[in-house]
């Protein structure tokens, strides 16, 4: 794992030459019919960053903002054919604008910004469980969920377990997973929402998206967290103690990963796992190359720094 100083500085290098770099393979992959690529674009914790830090001299002057994030998804939409944008929780909470419009503003800038799907992280209870759902009205992506037992809540019917995307020859799989609330959240803003294990039920979802729907890739949008150094149930357990899961889009632990982690589950296979801290400072990427088959491999993977940075 990267310092942050380190972090942002290789992530800016590797912006340039990851373009640089996907024009080749890209051309390559025109020419053989076999073969299809999946780019992956996505984010965890952005916590209402919806303008750039203030210029004022500090560690994240001028990074983040949806402005900058905008342009960054439209360039890459522009150059990749099969592009999926997700969001592994934390919309809420961290900056006025929550205080003020409850979420309507971050909801409304994500469905702008064309994002397929997003999970739910602990903070976006902090308005309640019913202003979330209300906020839902101003979504055009679907908020999955595995673990939660919403039934006899406001998000009862504004959920679905898993959404499956096509993309060219390629059919996706995606799942959430959420953290356990209890001691984390006020009863009161969950409500009747029931946690339930999440490894089971994310691998149930994946099994069920693999061996029933011949998903050829499930990713698993989850905001559990990184890693503890307790027992407490993490991506890494996750990742270890699954079957059927390709991809876990982290959350929850604000980890800047300069590359995905790879754990190899229960079948001896890969796991990857990619979180990119918070605030929207960085907009993570996956490129994953799908050969005749549909056998799959990492073809390229990159954090792009949001914004532009002046000072350390």
């Amino acid at each position: 794992m990267l310092n942050r100083r380190k972090f942002l500085q290789q992530s800016a290098f590797g912006a340039g030459s990851m373009l640089a770099a996907t024009m080749l393979p890209q051309t390559l992959l025109a020419a053989d019919s076999n073969k299809a690529k999946l780019t992956i674009l996505h984010t965890n914790d952005v916590h209402s960053r919806l303008d750039p830090f203030p210029m004022d001299g500090s560690r994240n002057a001028g990074l983040g903002g949806v402005a900058a994030r905008a342009e960054l998804i439209k360039k890459i939409r522009s150059e990749e054919e099969h592009v999926l944008l997700l969001d592994a929780g934390d919309i809420f909470q961290g900056t006025p604008y929550f205080n003020l419009y409850k979420g309507e503003p971050e909801i409304k800038a994500m469905t702008m910004m064309g994002y397929d799907a997003a999970t739910m992280g602990n903070h976006d209870f902090d308005a309640g469980l019913e202003n979330f759902a209300n906020q839902l009205q101003h979504a055009q992506f679907p908020i999955l969920m595995s673990n939660y037992d919403f039934t006899h809540t406001a998000m009862e019917s504004k959920y679905v377990p898993y959404k499956i995307f096509k993309k060219g020859p390629l059919k996706i799989g995606v799942t959430g997973v959420g953290i356990e609330m209890k001691g984390l959240v006020p009863d009161n803003l969950f409500g009747e929402t029931k946690y339930l294990d999440p490894i089971k039920k994310a691998s149930a979802t994946a099994e069920y998206l693999k061996k029933n729907e011949k998903c050829d890739l499930v990713i698993c949008l989850s905001h559990l967290g990184y890693k503890y150094s307790d027992n407490k149930v993490s991506d890494q357990v996750l990742a270890k103690e699954s079957e059927f899961v390709d991809i876990i889009i982290g959350g929850h632990t604000h980890t800047f990963m300069d590359k995905p982690e790879t754990i190899t589950n229960k079948k001896g296979a890969d796991v990857l796992i990619n979180q990119v801290g918070w605030a929207g400072i960085v907009l993570g990427r996956i490129d994953i190359e799908f050969s005749k088959g549909k056998k799959k491999n990492l073809s390229e993977s990159n954090t792009v720094v949001n914004g532009k940075k002046t000072s350390e």
